[in-house]
């Protein structure tokens, strides 16, 4: 349905690396499309703790890390907001909602709040 939409048959990521890889993790985000649910936050940034200091290994492999972000986007129940969206992902956004995240959970620990909690 994505291809014949919006002529793309796949889901692009973002993925940066700070000089200090593999001992921090990189900064992972949806770049297209605009998904809802699966853990993907405004700007496109995901939520996992895997992709914190906290949930890091350095024995990740880069092809682990997009494994366990499918896994997440199935888990999720990711879906493809298609027709007129209410804004583009940024990197500036990703990274602030990515904080912002991590602060929640370093005050509240890992866990999925209820859905009426949001």
């Amino acid at each position: 349905m994505l291809k014949e939409r919006e002529g793309k048959d796949s889901i692009l990521l973002n993925i940066m690396f700070k000089e200090t890889y593999p001992f921090e993790p990189p900064f992972v985000r949806v770049v297209h499309p605009i998904i809802s649910g699966g853990y993907v936050l405004v700007g496109g940034a995901i939520c996992m703790e895997l992709l914190t200091k906290q949930g890091w290994s350095s024995a990740y492999t880069v092809e682990a890390v997009i494994m366990q972000i499918a896994a997440t986007l199935v888990k999720g129940k990711a879906r493809i907001q298609f027709g007129p969206t209410k804004g583009q992902y940024s990197l500036a956004r990703a990274q602030q909602s990515f904080k912002s995240l991590v602060q929640i959970h370093e005050k509240n620990g890992w866990f999925t709040p209820p859905k009426e909690d949001g």
